[in-house]
Order: C-alpha cells, then sequence, then structure tokens
C-alpha cells in the first residue's frame, strides 16, 4: 500500500514538470501568455478590498498581533582581524544562542508604524509630497517604510552604495525636504551633499545615539528616530486624524541602480506593488506564520522590498542579516562565531546569483581538497541526486547522509529559495537544488513591473529558464528584425519581451521622453513595459532569457556577440570570481577584464612555478596567458563560437562590489563604469595587434 502511495506520488511529480504552464491568449507565437489559472482575467490583489498597502499591513496585524515580525540579531562585540595580505577587518566576535534575534511582535510593528507616521507629520511631512530613505537594510527601514505608506507619503529609495552625485540627484529630482538614514550613512556620504540639497530640512537618523559634536548646514535639524516616535505619541499628534491613501496614489519613487547611466526614479503606485506580490505569492505555497524570512539583500532593491512585502501579508516573520554576516565563513564573522543564517535557520530566502555563484565555487573548492574516497562518495551522490530530480524523483536517504552538511551552511531549514536580479547559470542552479535540498525559484522582473513577471514553478527543476508568467501580469515577445529574432521563429518563438498588467508601473519620475519610449497604453487600457531583453518561450509556456538589446555587439566582420552570453558561461570557469566582456564595433575580436579567484590563481602560480604578490601574479603575462588559456577551453566546452571568445583579458588586483562602483546593488556590472576604469587597458589589447 504504502509503495503503490509513493509510485503514484512519484508519477505525479512526473506529470507536473511536463504540464503546459502558461498560453498564448491570442494563439499567436508573439502571444501574449498568461498563466493558464489567469487566462480570463489577471489577478490584482491578495484579498478583495486590500488595494493599498497600508490596509495589507493592518490585515495581517489584525490576524497575527502576536506573532514574531521583525528580528535583530544582537551584537555583542566586534574586534579587528589582521588577514594574510595584510588587511584589516572588523571581525563580530561571540557564539550566539537561537534566542540572539530581538523580536517585535506584528502589534509592536503596527504600534511603531503608527507613532513614527505621526511624528512624520508633526515635523510637517505632508501627504502626496515626496520622503527619501537613504539606508541599510534593517527593521527600522521597514517601519519607516510602512509609516510613509499609512500616512500617504511618498517614499523616494536610494541604494546606501550609491556615490554623492547620484545621491544628491534623487533628492534634488524628488524635491525632497525630509530624509530617513543612518548615522553612518550620514556621516559618511549624507554630510557631504548636504549643501548641494538646498530643500533639505530634516534628517532622521534610525540610530537610538546620534554622534555628538557634528555640525549641519544652518536650516538643517537632526532627530533620532525615537525622538521622532515620541514627538508621535504625544495626544494632539495622535488625534490629529491622517489622509489615508489610494489605491492609485504613489507609494514609492524607486531609484534604479544606474547601472545604464544616471539612475531613473520609477513610479510605483500601491496597486502596483499589491498586484506585483500577490503573483509573487501564489508560486510559493503554504506561505504563512511558520516561515521564517532573512532580509539582507538591499531593501532599495525592489526583489528584496517585494520578498519583504510578501512575506509580512502573509504573517511570516523577518529576520534581518547582511552579506557580511550571512554565513558563518562570511568576511566580518570571526572563526568560531556563527553567521546569521545559522542562528536564524530561514526557510525562505531570496539571493542574487552572484551570492549563489560564490556558494557553489565555495562547496566546489572544498570538495576538491577531501581524500579520493569522500570526493567520490560525493560525486556519485551528486550525479545519482541530479539523475532522479530530472526523473521527478527525491533521494532522501542522500540529502540525510550526504548534503546535510551543505545545507547546514543556510541554516538546514531552506524551503524555497528566489533567485533573481541577473541570470542564473545552469552549474549554479543545479547545484543548489541538489546540495541545498530545495527547489530555487529562479524569476524575471524589473523595477518597472515592480519585480514581477515571470517565476518558475518550485517543482519544475529544468534549468536555464524563468518560468511561466506570474497570475498578475501576461508577456508578449516582439519582433526584433535587427537582432535576428522573430515570433515566428522555430523551434521557439523569440523577440523583445514586453511585460503587461497591473504591476507594471506609473513610468519615470520626470522624465517624459524616456516614458515615451519605454512604455504604451494597449487599446484596452492596460499599460505595457518594453524591457530590452530577448526572449524565447518553450512549448510549455516556460520564458528564456536568451539576449538583451544592449549587450548586443556586431563585430568588424559583420558578427554578433551577446555579451551577457559570453559572461554567463565563462562564469562557471574556477579561475573566473566575476567577468565583464567588452568588444569594439570597430575590432575584429572580443577582450575581457576578469575577476580572478585568489584560490584557484594562486594554485595555478604554485603549478607554473611564478612568485609574487597577488598584485604581482594579476600583472604578470604569464598567468594572464594560463588565465586565457583555462578561460578558451570552459568556452569551447559550453559551444561558443570563436568569435565569441574573448581573444585577451585583463586580471583585476581587486574585487567589483558596489563600493567600488563599478556593479550594482545587485550585481549586475555597470558597463559604462567598467569600460571608464579599463580604458588604457583596452587602448592596449586592441592596440597591441
Amino acid at each position: 500500500m504504502i509503495l503503490n502511495c509513493i509510485f503514484l506520488s512519484l508519477c505525479r511529480m512526473c506529470i507536473c514538470s511536463r504540464r503546459v504552464k502558461a498560453r498564448s491568449i491570442s494563439g499567436h507565437p508573439s502571444g501574449p501568455y498568461r498563466d493558464v489559472r489567469a487566462l480570463r482575467a489577471l489577478t490584482t490583489c491578495i484579498q478583495p478590498g486590500m488595494n493599498t498597502l497600508d490596509r495589507v499591513f493592518e490585515s495581517s496585524v489584525c490576524r497575527n498581533p502576536h506573532l514574531d515580525c521583525l528580528g535583530t540579531r544582537e551584537l555583542l562585540s566586534e574586534e579587528d582581524e589582521t588577514q594574510e595580505d595584510g588587511r584589516v577587518f572588523k571581525k563580530v566576535d561571540g557564539l550566539f544562542s537561537s534566542k540572539k534575534y530581538r523580536w517585535m511582535s506584528y502589534d509592536q510593528v503596527y504600534k511603531e508604524v503608527r507613532a513614527f507616521g505621526s511624528g512624520l507629520a508633526a515635523l510637517e511631512q505632508k501627504p502626496l509630497k515626496n520622503i527619501a530613505i537613504f539606508c541599510e537594510t534593517r527593521a527600522e527601514w521597514i517601519i519607516a517604510a510602512q509609516a510613509c505608506f499609512m500616512y500617504n507619503f511618498p517614499l523616494v529609495t536610494l541604494y546606501s552604495t550609491l556615490g554623492g552625485p547620484a545621491i544628491a540627484h534623487g533628492l534634488n529630482e524628488a524635491e525632497v525636504s525630509h530624509i530617513i538614514t543612518s548615522k553612518e550613512l550620514l556621516e559618511t556620504k549624507l554630510k557631504n551633499i548636504l549643501l548641494e540639497v538646498p530643500r533639505l530640512q530634516h534628517i532622521i537618523v534610525v540610530d537610538d545615539k546620534l554622534k555628538s559634536g557634528s555640525e549641519y548646514p544652518r536650516g538643517i535639524s537632526v532627530h533620532s528616530m525615537a525622538a521622532v516616535k515620541r514627538l508621535g505619541a504625544h495626544p494632539e499628534n495622535v488625534s490629529r486624524q491622517r489622509r489615508p491613501p489610494c489605491a492609485s496614489d504613489v507609494a514609492v519613487i524607486m531609484y534604479t541602480s544606474g547601472s545604464t547611466g544616471v539612475p531613473k526614479g520609477v513610479m510605483i503606485s500601491h496597486s502596483n506593488i499589491i498586484a506585483g506580490i500577490t503573483g509573487v505569492a501564489e508560486r510559493i505555497p503554504n506561505l504563512g506564520e511558520d516561515d521564517t524570512y532573512i532580509g539582507y539583500l538591499p531593501l532599495a532593491h525592489v526583489l528584496e522590498l517585494s520578498a519583504e512585502m510578501v512575506c509580512l501579508a502573509h504573517g511570516c516573520r523577518i529576520g534581518y542579516s547582511s552579506p557580511q554576516t550571512l554565513a558563518d565563513q562570511s568576511t566580518k564573522i570571526k572563526k568560531g562565531s556563527k553567521g546569521d543564517t545559522s542562528v536564524l535557520r530561514p526557510t525562505l530566502m531570496a539571493a542574487v546569483p552572484e551570492i549563489m555563484d560564490r556558494i557553489y565555487k565555495n562547496v566546489m573548492l572544498k570538495v576538491e581538497e577531501m581524500s579520493v574516497f569522500q570526493r567520490t562518495l560525493f560525486l556519485l551522490a551528486y550525479n545519482y541526486k541530479m539523475e532522479q530530480l530530472a526523473m521527478g524523483y527525491s533521494t532522501p536517504l542522500c540529502d540525510r547522509l550526504v548534503f546535510r552538511k551543505v545545507r547546514a551552511l543556510l541554516g538546514g531549514r531552506l524551503r524555497v529559495l528566489l533567485s533573481g536580479g541577473a541570470p542564473l547559470s545552469a552549474a549554479t542552479q543545479r547545484f543548489m537544488n541538489i546540495c541545498f535540498c530545495c527547489p530555487v525559484g529562479q524569476g524575471y522582473g524589473l523595477t518597472e513591473t515592480c519585480g514581477a513577471g515571470t517565476i518558475s514553478q518550485l517543482w519544475d527543476y529544468s534549468t536555464g529558464r524563468v518560468g511561466a508568467p506570474l497570475v498578475c501580469c501576461e508577456v508578449q515577445l516582439k519582433d526584433w528584425i535587427e537582432g535576428g529574432y522573430r515570433s515566428t521563429d522555430r523551434p521557439c518563438p523569440r523577440g523583445e519581451i514586453l511585460v503587461g498588467g497591473p504591476n507594471v508601473t506609473m513610468g519615470y519620475y520626470k522624465n517624459k521622453e524616456k516614458n515615451t519610449e519605454d512604455f504604451f497604453v494597449d487599446k484596452k487600457g492596460q499599460r505595457w513595459f518594453c524591457t530590452g531583453d530577448i526572449g524565447e518561450f518553450h512549448g510549455d509556456g516556460c520564458l528564456k532569457i536568451i539576449d538583451r538589446k544592449k549587450d548586443l555587439v556586431k563585430l568588424q566582420a559583420g558578427e554578433y556577440v551577446s555579451l551577457g552570453k559570453v559572461e554567463a558561461v565563462l562564469k562557471n570557469c574556477a579561475l573566473v570570481d566575476n567577468i565583464c566582456a567588452y568588444a569594439n564595433s570597430e575590432e575584429s575580436y572580443v577582450i575581457g577584464f576578469v575577476v580572478p579567484n585568489q584560490k584557484q590563481l594562486l594554485a595555478l602560480a604554485k603549478r607554473k612555478c611564478v612568485r609574487g604578490l597577488w598584485e604581482e601574479l594579476c600583472n604578470n603575462p604569464v598567468i594572464e596567458e594560463e588565465v586565457l588559456k583555462v578561460i578558451t577551453e570552459t568556452a569551447l566546452t559550453a559551444q561558443l563560437e570563436r568569435f565569441e571568445i574573448p581573444q585577451k583579458i585583463r586580471l583585476s588586483v581587486e574585487p567589483w562590489t558596489p563600493e567600488t562602483g563599478l556593479v550594482t546593488d545587485a550585481f549586475k556590472l555597470k558597463r559604462k563604469e567598467l569600460k571608464t576604469h579599463y580604458q588604457n587597458d583596452i587602448e592596449r589589447m586592441y592596440g597591441a595587434k
């Protein structure tokens, strides 16, 4: 009887993985494509009547007043630790127990939200007038955001890694008089540009203690968040009537990371966000009070904001972290101390491919260091599980005996891992599915679509695809003749991806030209966004991203090279931590800038008997040539064309981080900045023919 149940269950899994997830409602291969459960109408909200963010949160508070809502880990101490190369890093010290996350209940958060919103109103912040937040991801960010949603203050979000000119641009364009920030960002970044932002009057610092002795320009008042909440709790302010938002009111003006130039402000209404999170939530089964989400990505990024809004709408709890304290091996965690995932043990997590690539390479390096017997056992289990997953089967024995330690790296309880922000390589996706014993929902969305577009079904273990359209939107393919992509292509229709639906945002703030170029309204009154990405639809209704208009370069001989495609392939090389492919239309070949993996490069240098410091190795022509050979082998194995493979490379001494300005907070390449940074190397690599 039990064997029959297991057999039937496995059969259902196989059938599920092959079933159609979306269809073209027009019958034409160009679409628009909709989820099979939304063929008649797109979904706009989680519950009827819940069409603004304040109502959604209030409903969640009413259902779950005493449940944990927001958690922050207590920091016992920090100390300096000197590395082998002489650099000094701050390290979190001390061993923590699972009780070391300090939690606020839904009811407590709600009271703080009301008090803070009331306090902002007492400081003359007006409804429908923009207010900015420039802060790291933390509980106070969400409390401030919910207060702004409740009191109808459009929230201008800025990445904490933006440089001074970009920060000043956003604050001035949005005509901000109030800003919410942290003590560190105020002292290190905001303070330097205050004279460039003449409208700014009030700075609210989320930390409890303000730095004494600091001087600010005349006319600017600095308040702690606690002081603003106390002000809001005064009887005369509590009794003041607030103006609640409408569904069509602007909730957020989200400034992009500026990967293609000056950051643009995307206007997002309450109804846009609610439609987006409704679509995302539908793809995550059994969301509820038993779930714990770990928040560490920038809340100024639409992926993280959407994920946390989904959790708050469903009574989950959110524990906060940072990329530097995420795991036991993270850069700010002292050896012997526990990272945040080990303490929090989340069930839900969102990640960008850069972070998952790093985990994948680190684990595989550990595998290489195993004994022959251990390595053979691991690889046998890995390949066996890969075959079983492809057939729709599970492997509980392998999970318990072989992959338990790997799974523990992220707490051991993860049941859903959402990937977004950039394409995830097939190798990394397979690794996460196999070793972390949980499905990876690879998604596709943009700030302009509230982060919502497509997400793969959690039972679909195919790689390289981003799933079917969410129930809140539809996707159409538009022919791009110049690039050679048409909806009539066989075997799969291809073209530029257009996303339409209630999640498509109101457009760019004060930028009519770009609005006309990128957005349009169809005959039925539905808004659409032209993404600039190229995709193809498979027979089961799943989308695959295959190119990007701006990444396509025509070489001197007429061949088209997709830089993004080249980078995605070469990132699988163990020697490569990051890579930027570059091509000039006046030249006949591709070149590349490479951030090498330190451990792999040092091992290569040892094999080739090349000695020197890290900087000397990266500048050594012999090492450069050897790395190029390995990269070329990887490219040929992945069947790249010869003209797509970089012919010359430059090794980067320093990694690319958001702080360097060479990548965004989601670790997308800033091609313009990279080109400027490596201009001398470009001239050298193309000049010495």
